[in-house]
């Protein structure tokens, strides 16, 4: 069952994100006059069919639609959709039209701003869905993080190894003072950090980065994770602790001798017990009590802490809207930074590049409109930006050479937008092959 929900977001979203990306091209088309031949979800490739406005049951349901000069289906291939415009050399390579004269619905005939906005428009329409997604996500629900500022870390074996240790709290990535605790692994190989200072034992230090261990930083997601200071939360009813004594806001400072910083701290301790009642030092307002606290047959407390630094962020449906524009800015920016790592053979970035595997992987195992919204939002901007890279058969490849004509005033010939566009599809197939040959390898460890 948890495959199949995954299957579906997945599904669900690629599709919608297809169609909305298809629909910009087509919108800027129908603007300028070009008529456009197909718009279609999926590829039908080989001429088979799901559905069509054109032929089969459809046609016969909805008669009008099979008068229109556009046909509209879904093909049975779901690597992607496309929206065929007349007179021009696509992703189909359909090159019937060379053979006749230059019509003026066709796209070829047009003035070149007008195919520049006609290519441009997938990616406009990309950019603006995720602001739109952004807004909606922040009118509703608001932006919840987990604030750096007074947040201490927990460090991985990795971090350690690094000069880390675990009670540090990071003020400073080089000059950029990070706001949201998460993103500090990110930050760190994002912003190409030398120099990190932090607050240790009521000192300042600085840890210098070397750069060549990027790669392991880029394996190590969990490189931090937050210190929590052993602060009762809640106690569940199947806890052994539900109803011994423990109140919210109770301090644990020591179990059976040992003392308790974090949470992370009674791992060492607990760890080796079943079924056993140790004695606990707690602080509860100005005093200090001796509790006893259980560990059940697995060797837990079942002891929920109060997880420092949980910030929310609430706007009204009018802050919403810059408050979307500048999430979508700035996480257009962040991925334009991994996208430099990942064209840096030395960071290992590449490794990380994945298909749809890696998609659904991303997607939670049961259905979350918040994280399904905010999956929606990136993948409409990675989506938006992979298409502006400048290579044939991606709208940045056709931008590209219609910014070349639009500056030199010499317009690329047919002959050479074909060889292009081959080109360009073949790259596009062994960027895929890569990359499910590393969520392939990903499943196998």
């Amino acid at each position: 069952m948890t495959v199949l929900v995954k299957i579906l977001q997945v599904i669900l979203s690629l599709s919608i994100l297809i169609v909305f990306h298809e629909l910009g091209h087509f919108t800027f088309a129908r603007i300028f006059g070009i008529r456009v031949e197909k718009f279609f979800l999926f590829f039908d490739l080989g001429g088979r069919k799901l559905l069509s406005t054109k032929e089969g049951w459809f046609s016969r349901l909805f008669p009008k639609l099979k008068e229109s000069e556009t046909e509209y289906g879904i093909g049975w291939l779901p690597l992607g959709g496309y929206c065929k415009i007349a007179g021009m050399i696509d992703e189909s390579m359909d090159k019937a039209f060379l053979a006749r004269e230059p019509q003026p619905w066709e796209f070829r005939t047009k003035k070149a701003w007008q195919r520049l906005l006609v290519m441009a428009g997938g990616v406009l329409y990309n950019f603006i869905f995720a602001i739109l997604m952004y807004i909606c996500i922040l009118g509703i629900w608001g932006d919840t993080y987990i604030s750096n500022d007074q947040t201490e870390v927990w460090v991985s074996d990795l971090a350690y190894d690094m000069g880390f240790r675990s009670g540090d709290r990071i003020l400073l990535l080089d000059d950029y003072a990070p706001e949201d605790f998460g993103m500090l692994p990110a930050d760190l190989v994002r912003r190409n950090v030398h120099k990190v200072t932090l607050l240790r034992d009521g000192d300042t230090l600085a840890i210098y980065l070397d750069q060549r261990r990027i790669p392991e930083i880029l394996d190590h997601p969990d490189l931090f994770s937050v210190a929590v200071p052993f602060v009762v939360d809640t106690i569940p009813p199947f806890s052994p602790n539900y109803g011994g004594g423990l109140l919210r806001g109770d301090h644990i400072i020591s179990i059976a001798g040992e003392p308790v910083r974090y949470v992370q701290d009674t791992r060492p301790i607990l760890g080796g017990l079943r079924d056993e009642t140790l004695p606990a030092e707690v602080v509860r307002g100005a005093d200090t009590l001796a509790l006893p606290v259980r560990v059940d047959s697995t060797g837990h407390a079942v002891i929920y802490a109060q997880i420092p630094g949980i910030r929310t962020r609430s706007y009204n449906a009018l802050e919403a809207i810059p408050a979307g524009f500048k999430m979508t800015f700035s996480t257009i920016g962040g991925y334009l930074r991994d996208l430099r790592m990942v064209a840096t053979p030395s960071t290992g970035a590449y490794k990380s590049v994945g298909s749809f595997i890696a998609i659904g992987q991303a997607f939670p195992s049961t259905w979350d409109w918040l994280v399904f919204l905010r999956m929606l939002a990136l993948l409409s901007i990675m989506l938006g930006v992979m298409n502006l890279l400048p290579i044939p058969g991606l709208d940045g490849g056709h931008i590209l050479f219609t910014l070349y004509e639009m500056v030199t005033g010499r317009k690329p010939g047919e002959r050479f937008l074909e060889v292009a566009q081959i080109i360009g599809m073949l790259l596009l197939v062994a960027l895929m092959i890569f990359a499910c040959g590393n969520d392939i390898g990903r499943l196998l460890k």
